[in-house]
Order: C-alpha cells, then structure tokens, then sequence
C-alpha cells in the first residue's frame, strides 16, 4: 500500500521487524528539491536532530503528541505543489508530515514502522499548500 515494491526480494525478514514501535527513517525516495533549494545548512543540522528525538518515541506516543509538536498530521494530495514521484500508488489520498525544524515540515509514507521522508520542506510552503 502506497509504494509499489521492489522487483528484488530484499531477504529481510518480517521477524526480524516485530517487537519494534519506533520509526525508522528511509531517505531512499527523497526528492532533489528536498535539497537542491535549501541554503541553509543549519536546517538539516535540526532535521536531523528532530529525526533523533522522534526516533525515541513509540509510534503510540506521536500518535498522541500535538501536531506542531512531535506528532504528525495527514496533508491531502491536492494540497501538494511539487509532483509525486511515480512510485507512489493512486490508492494514496494523502501524506503524512511531521515538523522537521520549527514550523517547516517534512513528508512521506509510513509502511509499518518505516517512514518514507519523500520531501523535506527548506522555505515555507516550497512543497504544499499551508492551510
């Protein structure tokens, strides 16, 4: 659901994910415009401190934290101003965003424990529409 998977069988086993609620980050899909407009190295500096902090957490947990805080909030499709990359399906209506610095987001899919970061947004509303 929401990515098409890989035509090479991984061998990672499913076993081996159980027993884990905290995220796990994957960058495999994250777009160049994530980076190519960000000129501000101290941005990433926090994303990725943010990144640890979450890392912390249980999913449980962000599910309960606020939405400007350590939690996450549900971006419509629509709401999106770059294009999707073609490995997301039609079956997705929306993407998921927690802050990455301060009010700036970022965005992706979560697949079980794995969040697939798709865009990270360097300038205020670079990426989607803020309502």
């Amino acid at each position: 659901m929401g990515i098409k998977k890989p035509k090479k069988n991984l061998n990672i086993e499913k076993g081996k994910l159980d027993g884990i609620d905290y995220p796990v980050f994957c960058f495999k899909y994250l777009q160049d415009v994530s980076i190519d407009r960000c000129s501000n190295a101290s941005m990433f500096y926090n994303f990725l401190q943010r990144l640890q902090k979450l890392s912390t957490l249980g999913w449980a947990e962000i599910r309960n934290s606020q939405r400007h805080g350590f939690g996450m909030e549900k971006i419509a499709k629509t709401n999106i101003k770059q294009p999707l990359p073609s490995f997301v399906t039609p079956d997705v209506s929306h993407l998921m965003a927690f802050r990455a610095n301060g009010k700036l987001p970022f965005l992706g899919i979560q697949n079980d424990i794995i969040f697939h970061v798709i865009f990270i947004e360097t300038k205020f509303g670079d990426i989607y529409d803020h309502e």
